[in-house]
């Protein structure tokens, strides 16, 4: 299985575990019941280190993307648009081995294809901000 796919499932769990409210644990667990679980043997590390890293980092994760979103508090992001960009965020901030810029890339193709007509251009405005601030540090 290609990354771009086990970084689609990482995001569909991190989105499951906003919804449910359930620990990353637990989310993760539950891989096994989804229809793509098969193709995922190879990428399983990856994806449990992403769905991990984002429910132990989200409130670091939140405050950069509140930080850029510009009037918008947390709980009024689309829920589908705040898992794409926690993931992405994580991706950005704790995984050496993807660059930020395929990072913000593949945060966009994922909002093309699951968020609304907005959601692409806000989440590359959002995270190419966060990406501004991190080359300055």
């Amino acid at each position: 299985m290609s990354r771009k796919a086990a970084r689609e499932m990482a995001m569909k769990l991190v989105f499951q575990m906003e919804l449910t409210k359930e620990s990353a644990v637990e989310t993760f667990n539950k891989i096994n019941e989804l229809d793509e679980y098969n193709n995922l043997q190879d990428q399983l590390e990856y994806i449990e280190d992403c769905v991990k890293g984002v429910d132990k980092n989200r409130q670091l994760l939140d405050e950069y993307i509140e930080k850029y979103s510009k009037g918008w508090k947390i709980n009024r992001i689309a829920k589908v648009d705040l898992a794409i960009m926690r993931l992405a965020l994580y991706e950005m901030l704790y995984r050496e081995d993807v660059p930020n810029a395929a990072a913000i890339d593949e945060a966009i193709e994922l909002a093309k294809k699951y968020g609304g007509d907005n959601s692409p251009s806000f989440i590359n405005g959002i995270l190419g901000n966060i990406i501004k601030e991190l080359k300055n540090e």
